[in-house]
């Protein structure tokens, strides 16, 4: 029996407890005579449930979710992992792989054909290796966050930044204190092992900085204009007051350029070897240091230059001149490739990200602009209190842009306009000179009148490094090793092109548009010589059409042919009068003998 109240009555004990144990376990068995007594439920007709579904509101049947098998779901797992893969891969590749095979198609040489395809096959190889290579790189870069929505990055100041992190990354913010030889311009070697200071007054020093070391030091007693690193920080080149200078770590003179002259701004080509550099006089000149040799000398014609930047894609050299145009130059062409007018005053700062896509320039206007050098137009605009005179691009993409005392950090600026900084510092009372990011290191270095400042910037450092391109780790046999490597691999000026991807490529154009289009280019540039005339015998028209003399074309042949048509005319005249004069008997001429038939009286 069970005790309490009971809310049903049952016809007998047994039915009663077999309802006590369906209710204390699901999984026990019935009873017959609770089978029995669930058979005597009434069921609803059919009447009824029709009744019922329509007083129901109706509610939309969800398709029943099928179970995927094991093998299915290998299949999208897989398909998923192909996927990225492919993007990674697609990242590697020069070309798709739809226009490599179409190029072929296209070839009629089967030699060349052949040559052609197993260059792409080559080609996909190398792209699907290093997408494989990927999953090896399994460092990530660090970013600043903020706890709370409201809060913004560029709030966070340098002292709460080395306060968060470990003491390693914090010991590497360096301040130095040098009021006297001021302002400072710096560089980093490419592994960013090694840093070089330069003081306007002469001073001069390199620096292992991760380890607070000095290597050398020098007081030149001069002017000193920019400092770069050479191929690696065994050699250094300084822009002094007259010539460009060479020296090694140990201080020691290695050779003085004397062609250069009055330089104001030098960049190394690691590639090619080639130390370019553009002064006062507005020539910009390539020296091979391998060699010794002065490679070409470009004069602009556009006055005084002190602002360049490399595209490290390409390695064109990119220069701002005091008219607000950026010229983008090659030493193969005596010509800018590009001219570009891009501020209203003198530009007073270039910068080109790692891609070679993006350009960012500054000018006395107060504007910085961001340029897509695929189409030659500016994307973007921003103000500046006062302008900029400094940019670099990390090679994860930040912007930094210093003003006055003030540096301020954009992360992004080349995807879409930004509402607000990514980070900002002031370096209060000093005039900041140049700024540098290091490479594979969240540092930036900023030299300033009153010294040197390495800022922490998490996330714009490369955390992962090729090790047979820069090794940061590198010790002296795989140093030497590099460089012996790196000058047998050594890139030819030739080379040097807005688009590196056409070097090995077939120019398909028929014979005849070539000469037709350098025809018409030679027109051109003897057209702008015109401009200029002058007197005399010697002057541009003059020597022009002496030059043409020779020259035989298709309108020349008309002009001759039809003068020599008159002269027979003419002769044939004149010597009807002769005959006509000593009595010999001519066909009569008439007003109206134009109109006959020459072969009546010829």
């Amino acid at each position: 029996m069970v005790q309490g109240k009971r809310k049903r009555s049952f016809g007998s004990q047994e039915e009663a407890a077999s309802a006590e144990l369906g209710r204390s376990s699901r999984t026990s068995k019935k009873t017959p005579a609770a089978a029995s007594a669930q058979h005597r439920t009434r069921v609803p007709t059919q009447k009824q449930k029709n009744q019922q579904k329509q007083q129901s509101p109706r509610q939309p049947q969800q398709p029943q979710k099928k179970k995927k098998t094991r093998k299915q779901k290998t299949k999208s797992t897989l398909a998923v992992e192909s996927g990225t893969f492919n993007e990674r891969v697609q990242k590697y590749q020069r070309a798709s792989s739809q226009v490599l095979r179409a190029n072929v198609r296209k070839t009629t040489d089967k030699k060349l054909r052949g040559e052609m395809s197993q260059a792409n096959k080559v080609a996909q190889l190398a792209a699907r290796q290093a997408a494989r290579a990927e999953l090896l790189l399994h460092d990530e870069a660090g970013i600043l966050e903020t706890e709370h929505e409201l809060e913004r990055t560029y709030k966070v100041k340098q002292s709460d930044i080395r306060e968060a992190v470990d003491v390693q990354s914090a010991n590497k913010a360096i301040e130095l204190h040098l009021t006297e030889l001021g302002p400072y311009c710096t560089d980093y070697s490419r592994n960013g092992s090694h840093m070089l200071l330069g003081g306007r007054k002469g001073h001069v020093a390199m620096i292992e900085w991760k380890k607070s070391r000095k290597i050398t030091e020098l007081y030149l007693g001069e002017t000193v204009r920019d400092c770069t690193f050479l191929q690696d920080h065994t050699m250094f080149a300084v822009a002094q007051k007259k010539y460009v200078y060479v020296y090694d770590s140990q201080g020691t003179e290695l050779h003085c350029m004397r062609k250069h002259i009055r330089p104001s701004s030098i960049r190394y080509l690691p590639y090619h070897w080639l130390l370019a550099s553009v002064g006062h006089g507005g020539f910009l000149k390539y020296q091979d240091i391998s060699t010794g040799q002065l490679v070409v000398e470009h004069r602009t014609r556009l006055g005084p230059c002190d602002v360049t930047a490399l595209n490290p894609w390409n390695a064109i050299m990119n220069l701002g001149h005091v008219n607000g145009t950026v010229t983008l130059w090659s030493p193969n062409n005596t010509v800018p490739l590009v001219k570009m007018l891009c501020h209203k005053g003198p530009v007073r700062a270039l910068a080109v990200d790692t891609m070679g896509q993006h350009m960012v320039s500054t000018g006395d206007d107060g504007q910085m602009k961001i340029w897509d050098l695929r189409t030659y137009k500016c994307l973007h605009q921003y103000y500046t209190t006062t302008p900029a005179t400094s940019l670099d691009v990390s090679h994860r993409g930040i912007m930094a842009v210093a003003y006055g005392p003030h540096v301020q950090l954009w992360q992004d600026p080349f995807r879409q306009k930004q509402v607000s900084p990514y980070m900002k510092h002031l370096i209060a009372g000093e005039q900041v000179r140049n700024v540098r990011f290091c490479p594979f290191e969240d540092v930036l270095g900023v030299g300033h009148s009153g010294g040197f400042t390495s800022l922490l910037v998490p996330g714009c450092g490369e955390p992962n490094y090729d090790y047979f391109e820069n090794n940061p780790y590198a010790s002296v046999k795989q140093r030497r090793e590099a460089t012996v490597h790196s000058l047998l691999d050594k890139l030819q000026p030739d080379m040097i092109v807005l688009d590196p991807t056409e070097l090995g490529t077939v120019d398909k154009r028929p014979a005849k548009e070539k000469e037709e289009n350098a025809r018409k280019a030679n027109k051109i540039i003897e057209q702008k010589k015109l401009a200029n005339k002058a007197r005399g015998k010697s002057s541009v028209l003059r020597r022009l059409r002496r030059k043409q003399r020779n020259i035989v074309d298709q309108k020349r042949v008309k002009i001759q042919e039809r003068n020599l048509a008159m002269k027979e005319r003419e002769n044939k005249r004149v010597a009807a009068e002769k005959a006509r004069e000593a009595g010999e008997e001519v066909a009569p001429t008439h007003a109206l003998d134009r109109f006959k038939k020459r072969s009546n009286y010829t």
